[in-house]
């Protein structure tokens, strides 16, 4: 252990592999007593990026549970790159993200879409003109998810498809939920690129308003995450579950 900062000695390097083959023996030997069982039971971990893990699992997660009564769910809420780490290292049986984090041994399976929109303060210049580019506002102030979010790297994708380099744009804040952001576009602090489930409700209140044009909004896929081992059979059915309701 070093100031602010664990790392593995190099007993622990060398174990590591070890024991991600043994929780994968683990999982596999689990989903064989499953298979010979006629009831789906167990635990399940679920990793989400913001999007999916507040607004789209809580309620589809609600379903499954009356179908399936013997199976229990934790559902945690991270970044992308941490989900995808999450179910690749096993510490999540499965998980739900807005981008690919390319690299990783897991496997996408693409599943439904969430729509993004560019979001303004309600008496900012923007919220009453007309369809514009996105070349013509690089010089507003912006606020910006975190690195790691699927958010960003789905926004920072349609800005670059516009002819702008995402580094060009002047951030005055990185900030760690889509919730936070509409609150400081609330504020007057800037323009923000959120999910329009998450900025539904300040639309609604006409506390932000949305900038018309500039590649939004856009539709970015939604991305089932799987370990490439065996699921265990609850964790199957949860699968098959979202496929159908999504």
């Amino acid at each position: 252990r070093g100031y602010r900062k664990v790392a593995l000695t190099g007993a622990g390097q060398a174990l590591l592999p070890h024991a991600r083959k043994v929780l994968a023996e683990i999982d596999d030997a689990r989903g064989a007593i499953d298979a010979v069982s006629s009831t789906v039971t167990g635990r399940l971990t679920v990793a989400a990026s913001t999007t999916p893990g507040q607004y789209l699992l809580p309620r589809l997660l609600g379903g499954f549970l009356k179908s399936y009564p013997e199976v229990g769910v934790t559902l945690r809420v991270y970044d992308s790159t941490d989900v995808v780490a999450h179910v690749e290292s096993g510490e999540a049986d499965l998980g739900m993200t807005g981008a690919e984090v390319h690299g990783a041994r897991v496997v996408y399976e693409r599943l439904g879409s969430d729509d993004l929109t560019l979001i303004c303060p309600p008496d900012h210049p923007l919220a009453s003109r007309g369809p514009i580019s996105f070349s013509e506002i690089t010089g507003e102030l912006f606020i910006v998810r975190e690195q790691g979010s699927g958010t960003r790297m789905a926004a920072e994708e349609v800005i670059r498809r516009s002819g702008v380099d995402p580094a060009d744009l002047d951030v005055v804040m990185e900030l760690g939920t889509n919730e936070a952001i509409v609150s400081a576009v609330e504020g007057g602090m800037g323009l923000g690129i959120v999910s329009l489930q998450v900025a539904h409700k300040a639309l609604g209140l006409g506390t932000v308003a949305e900038v018309k044009g500039a590649g939004f909004p856009v539709a970015r896929p939604l991305f089932l995450v799987l370990p490439r081992r065996t699921l265990v059979r609850a964790g199957a059915a949860l699968a098959d579950y979202l496929r159908v309701e999504m």
